[in-house]
């Protein structure tokens, strides 16, 4: 019989994976306001800033699958551990980047040290938790992410302007290097779980094969591709559309920036609750109408006649968006077996890392073909939200669901 303690230890992983959540979430989020005085700094265009802020995502995205087959190979608690060391390094060397090609380069590789920690985090929830816990278990780690977007902005704008930019990546990525050292006493794996076990390494390459043969699984891709395009365009440009756009100063921006992330902190904490409790098939239709609804908000965003109904308007974008987020990156671990968790959890997070490569550049390059209008990237992000609802309405009429037992044995 399972000791108590082993049982309950999943609640310290959880919270583990929180607080390294929450520090790798800061680490991201705080170079969409440190880009003002970078830009300022290093005199780079829009269209620059654009391609340093995909930077990042182009080495976390080309890590997403690389990283969950490693999780599923070798386990979650030595690639989370390697993850969080390398990130808080290039966190220390963005603080040291002295022109554009070094800036791009450094966040290109803090974007490969970072990109396995989510799949990984994902073999670890699904490792630790039942079936009927998982959405609430990861819904509490990815509110981490809606925290950091509370604390991020006034936090990382009032320190800008008192210790500088540099500083701030400095003592980010001191941090990191302490939550290593945390992980490596206290993070662990399940007795009796089933990664690390597979004696023939050709027969490890299987998860992948069998995820990418799955319908649900591209639909889940493509709609976590298109939710996070209207994500990280809105948290890549939103401190500059409101400092350039709407006139305001830079504290104004960290309490206004706040204001839809704390909306965020209730919605995603909610939405795993609620989708732990949804019938199978009906949550999918109900996150396809809030991705249509996402699309309405930001057109009214678009048009807002003031800085209030803005926040108000970016608030209700962001609840919307989370349920979708929960229920997508969720889904597999309800659908498929522990084995391959981690690959397809990075498969489909792939789809979102392309987006956050592609969304900022071509904002970027639209504010700059327009005269720094920004109308055009609201209609491009309103788009992405229909795509969202379409693939999302899709899977709410299949009934099959995968199932890998067979396939992987």
């Amino acid at each position: 019989m399972v000791s108590k303690l082993s049982q309950n230890w999943k609640y310290v992983i959880i919270i583990l994976l929180f607080l390294g959540w929450s520090i790798g979430n800061f680490d991201r989020f705080f170079m969409n306001y440190a880009i003002l005085g970078i830009s300022k700094d290093l005199q780079l265009s829009a269209s620059q800033t654009g391609i340093v802020l995909s930077s990042f995502f182009a080495g976390y995205a080309l890590m997403q699958i690389p990283g969950g087959w490693l999780a599923d190979r070798f386990g979650f608690r030595k690639i989370i551990i390697i993850a969080v060391f390398a990130w808080s390094v290039f966190t220390i060397l963005s603080g040291m980047a002295w022109s554009f090609m070094s800036l791009i380069l450094i966040r290109f590789l803090f974007g490969l040290g970072e990109g396995s920690f989510f799949p990984s985090a994902s073999k670890g929830i699904a490792s630790w938790f039942p079936q009927n816990e998982r959405s609430r278990a990861m819904s509490f780690m990815l509110t981490s992410g809606t925290i950091m977007g509370v604390i991020t902005p006034i936090i990382g704008t009032q320190s800008m302007q008192s210790v500088g930019w540099r500083m701030i990546f400095y003592i980010a990525g001191a941090i990191g290097i302490i939550f290593v050292l945390l992980y490596v006493f206290f993070l662990k794996e399940r007795k009796g779980s089933t990664v690390g076990i597979t004696e023939n390494p050709a027969k490890s390459k299987a998860p992948l094969r069998e995820v990418l043969k799955t319908p649900i699984i591209w639909n889940l891709f493509i709609a976590y591709f298109a939710i996070y395009a209207v994500q990280w365009g809105l948290m890549a440009w939103m401190p500059t559309y409101l400092v350039e756009a709407r006139n305001l100063d830079l504290t104004s921006v960290g309490y206004i920036s706040a204001i839809p992330a704390f909306a965020g902190i209730i919605a995603m904490l909610g939405s795993g609750y609620i989708l732990d409790k949804l019938p199978e098939g009906k949550d999918k239709v109900i996150a396809a109408i809030f991705a249509v609804l996402t699309a309405v908000f930001l057109y009214l965003m678009a048009f807002a006649p003031n800085i209030a109904m803005f926040a108000v308007y970016q608030s209700v974008v962001t609840v919307f968006m989370s349920f979708n987020i929960i229920l997508i990156i969720s889904a597999p671990l309800k659908m498929l077996s522990e084995e391959v968790v981690g690959t397809a959890n990075g498969f489909i997070n792939t789809g979102a890392q392309f987006a956050g490569v592609l969304t900022p550049m071509l904002i970027g390059f639209l504010v700059d073909a327009f005269d720094g209008s920004y109308t055009v990237a609201f209609i491009m992000l309103i788009m992405f939200a229909l795509l969202c609802a379409g693939s999302l309405f899709l899977i709410g009429y299949k009934k099959e669901v995968p199932s890998f037992n067979e396939n992987i044995s």
